[in-house]
């Protein structure tokens, strides 16, 4: 079980697992740069073959890429969203990933989810018109594989 997410406290990663949460924040800070309809496309390319997300494993990938990460860790929620796919990915397993706006006032913002649901984000996404989403793929049935 994870502890909650606490603003403006960053936990601890372990040495061994490190190397991929820089990986995907290096990564994510390299496909933020890129055109929205470009993340999108390689978003859902990156995601093929993954299981779709649980909230545990969403929520630890996000804690430890804002343990790691002074940039994610404020205000850049596009980095932090991306990286936390991305890590999530590196295990295996796909959340959605959202992006919306709000108008009154207006404000972009970007955070993964898990069963229509926002995970650890202290916004409400409720308040957003999603613009894009890379959701989770369904898995196959046992029955649609083939043989």
């Amino acid at each position: 079980m994870s502890r909650p997410m606490v603003p403006g406290v960053r936990g601890h990663v372990p040495w061994r697992r490190r190397p991929a949460v820089l990986v995907a924040t290096a990564a994510a800070r390299l496909i933020v740069t890129l055109k929205p309809h470009r993340i999108r496309r390689v978003l859902s390319v990156v995601r093929r073959g993954a299981a779709p997300a649980t909230t545990s494993q969403v929520l630890a990938a996000r804690e430890a890429v804002v343990a790691l990460s002074a940039r994610c860790a404020g205000e850049n929620c596009l980095q932090r969203s991306v990286a936390t796919t991305l890590l999530c990915r590196m295990r295996g397993v796909w959340p959605d990933w959202c992006t919306g706006v709000r108008t009154a006032p207006f404000r972009a913002h970007a955070w993964v989810e898990v069963d229509g649901l926002p995970v650890g984000e202290p916004h409400r996404s409720a308040e957003y018109h999603r613009m894009m989403v890379v959701p989770a793929l369904p898995r196959k049935k046992l029955s649609e594989e083939p043989s």
